[in-house]
């Protein structure tokens, strides 16, 4: 099982292969780049009769002399490039080779010219069939689940990366919000919300090695009842975890209980997709749970209750002119956002973004190495590419000056309790480093 990584992309370090320096800030800081669940999950299911190894690795890092009955490669966009150069020489070799994840699932037909089966969307349910058509050497070209997983049916996941370092906890799955550019809500199946018994939660938090963990939910806001009796849960046992969740800003900021229950159960931070400052692109793109009014109220009900905020923007909507993305830089500043993060619009194969774009001509290329969040691949409305690429990186860089960095960690220190404001320094220096450098 390989999940491929590049040492370099358009000329800059991936941070899935970092330096020295970053290795150091992963481990000082809470809950940073943590490893995809799929392939994990997929060993759990894998019946024991089977040996795996697990890569994580470039293609050139790989011997491709080893004797594989199958080798399974997960990928998103940014990465099919990679998938598909893996791919075709281990077929060259005569390995049969399966491909799934985000990108395979969106694109089935063009993933199929690289392997021997394609995996469409959720696959608990088809790996142990496909396992046994490899046993009757009867690979079906497709394979795809008629029905959601059951939660119930979620196994815990098997880490056999060769670092072993820890993975996550998914306690639901899905999100029914189907924003237009978001991946997640329009993968198969993925915008049925489903959540897993609490007390297998609860075990799998138990059994984690480390003390630190990410949340890999799309949403621990979807049904607040439910993420409140999972945090009394973890509060009771009083399991010293410190962990980072994704949730919907202005649930947050009319939800104080969940707020309260959260930070006594270990929140260090929640990480939330602010997106735009402006209310006209939240509407464009569907994100209709954002209310722009209200994010500095909200922000400041997070800092009340000792919580980090992590907040994303998307530069690049078709409302955006220059001027809102510079005074982006000025709603940072004013609603006290502890470390920030910037991305430039990319329109995902599979989602209602890239076919929009796609009827309207305004995709620039198909290159899927260039999909990254940090390049341009289509034609903005309000300005040219290279004019959207350069403004980015701009207020990128204004936003990670050092002086902003320092105004964002002396502000935490007011704000939050110690254990917590020197995560926040950590974050930057990290959003700094893995960035425009």
């Amino acid at each position: 099982m390989i999940h491929p990584h590049t040492k370099s992309l358009l000329g800059r370090e991936y941070y899935d292969n970092p330096s020295l320096f970053r290795k150091l800030i992963r481990k000082l800081v809470t809950s940073i780049d943590p490893r995809p669940l799929s392939l994990p999950i997929l060993a759990a299911l894998t019946p024991e009769e089977h040996e795996i190894k697990m890569m994580e690795a470039a293609p050139d890092e790989i011997d491709y002399g080893e004797d594989f009955d199958l080798v399974a490669i997960s990928s998103t966009t940014r990465f099919a490039p990679l998938a598909y150069e893996i791919a075709d020489r281990f077929r060259r070799e005569g390995v049969k080779v399966v491909l799934g994840g985000w990108h395979p699932s969106a694109l089935p037909e063009e993933a199929k010219q690289h392997a021997d089966a394609v995996v469409i969307g959720e696959a608990e349910y088809t790996w142990p069939i496909l396992l046994k058509d490899l046993e009757r050497k009867r690979l079906k070209p497709f394979y795809f689940q008629s029905r959601p997983t059951d939660p119930k049916d979620i196994p815990k996941p098997k880490n056999l990366f060769s670092d072993k370092v820890p993975l996550g906890i998914q306690a639901t799955r899905g999100c029914p919000y189907r924003c237009e550019f978001c991946a997640v809500s329009h993968f198969p199946f993925r915008s049925i919300f489903r959540k897993r018994p609490l007390e297998v939660v609860m075990d799998e938090i138990r059994s984690l090695p480390q003390k630190e963990f990410l949340f890999y939910d799309n949403s621990l806001t979807i049904d607040p009842s439910y993420t409140k009796d999972l945090f009394r849960k973890m509060i009771e046992e009083k399991l010293d975890r410190k962990f980072i969740c994704f949730g919907n800003i202005n649930v947050l900021g009319r939800d104080s209980e969940l707020l309260r229950l959260s930070d006594e159960a270990g929140c260090v931070a929640w990480l939330v997709g602010l997106e735009s400052i402006s209310q006209s692109s939240l509407e464009e793109v569907r994100k209709y749970t954002n209310i722009v009014k209200d994010y500095k109220h909200s922000i400041k009900m997070m800092h009340d209750h000792n919580l980090e905020i992590i907040a994303s923007f998307v530069f690049g909507f078709d409302h955006d002119t220059p001027a809102t993305l510079y005074k982006t830089v000025d709603v940072i500043k004013e609603c006290e956002i502890d470390t920030p993060d910037i991305m430039i619009l990319t329109p995902l194969p599979g989602t209602p973004l890239f076919d929009r774009l796609d009827k309207e001509g305004r995709i620039l290329t198909r290159d899927w190495s260039r999909y990254t969040f940090e390049d341009v691949v289509f034609r903005p409305n309000q300005m040219e590419p290279q004019e959207l690429l350069d403004i980015s990186k701009e207020v990128f860089k204004e936003v990670f000056s050092l002086s902003n960095m320092l105004r964002r960690f002396f502000g935490a220190i007011a704000r939050l309790s110690s254990d917590k404001f020197f995560d926040v320094l950590m974050r930057n220096i990290y959003y700094h480093e893995r960035r425009y450098q």
